[in-house]
C-alpha cells in the first residue's frame, strides 16, 4: 500500500508496521526545528515504515539518521522507504531496541514509541499492531527506558522529542528527569 507524510511518498504495511499519522508531522516539524544546518546525528526510536527518518534526512542533507525498531518487518519497510526516497546512504536502520547499536553524542533523538496501556483498548488503532502501540503496565516503560538510555546517549546540547498523546514533548539532557515526571503525572491524571 501508498501512502504520503509530510509530502513524501512511502510503501506502508498496515497490520504489520504501524502507519503513520498526521499527527506525527508535528513531531517533525518540531525536530526540523530544533536540528539546524550543520553535521549532526540523529536517532529515530520505534522507527516503523521509516517516516520520520527518512522525512529528516531528506530536509536536512548534513543529518546522519540512526533508525531502531525491534519488529523485523518495521526494518525492512524502513529500509524500502530510505532508498525510495534517495537517502539509504544517510538512513542507517537497525533491529534493536531503544538505542542499542547507536553511536554515543547524538543531537537529537525522535521516538514515537507505544505508551497507552493494554487496559486502555482504543478502536482507532485495532488494524495497527499491538506492540506498536500499547505497552505493559502503565504503558509508559518503554519511555522510561529511553530516557534512561538518553542520559548516556545524549550529547550536552542534544534534544529528545517525544509524540504522547498527539502532542509534542520535548527535552534536553538537563531536562530528562523533569520530562519524565510530566510522563509519569499525565498518566496518573489520565488514569
Amino acid at each position: 500500500m501508498r501512502g504520503t507524510f509530510f509530502g513524501l511518498p512511502f510503501t506502508l504495511a498496515p497490520g504489520r508496521v504501524f502507519s503513520p499519522r498526521p499527527a506525527t508531522e508535528l513531531l517533525v516539524r518540531a525536530a526540523l526545528r530544533q536540528i539546524d544546518c550543520g553535521p549532526r546525528r540523529v536517532a529515530d526510536v520505534g522507527t516503523g515504515s521509516g517516516a520520520i527518518a527518512v522525512t529528516l534526512a531528506v530536509h536536512r542533507p548534513q543529518l546522519e539518521v540512526w533508525a531502531t525498531d525491534a519488529n523485523p518487518d518495521s526494518v525492512e519497510l524502513a529500509r524500502k522507504n530510505a532508498v525510495e526516497n534517495g537517502v539509504a546512504e544517510r538512513v542507517r536502520v537497525l533491529r534493536s531496541e531503544l538505542l542499542e547499536g547507536v553511536p554515543d553524542r547524538l543531537d537529537a533523538v525522535v521516538a514515537n514509541l507505544p505508551y497507552l496501556p493494554t487496559s486502555l483498548r482504543d478502536a482507532r488503532y485495532d488494524t495497527e499492531p499491538a506492540d506498536a502501540v500499547y505497552a505493559p503496565d502503565d504503558g509508559l516503560d518503554p519511555l522510561r527506558r529511553l530516557l534512561a538510555e538518553c542520559r548516556e546517549r545524549l550529547a550536552s546540547r542534544g534534544r529528545l522529542l517525544i509524540q504522547f498523546d498527539r502532542e509534542v514533548l520535548a527535552a534536553n539532557w538537563w531536562q530528562l528527569e523533569h520530562l519524565r515526571a510530566t510522563l509519569e503525572h499525565r498518566r496518573k491524571e489520565a488514569a
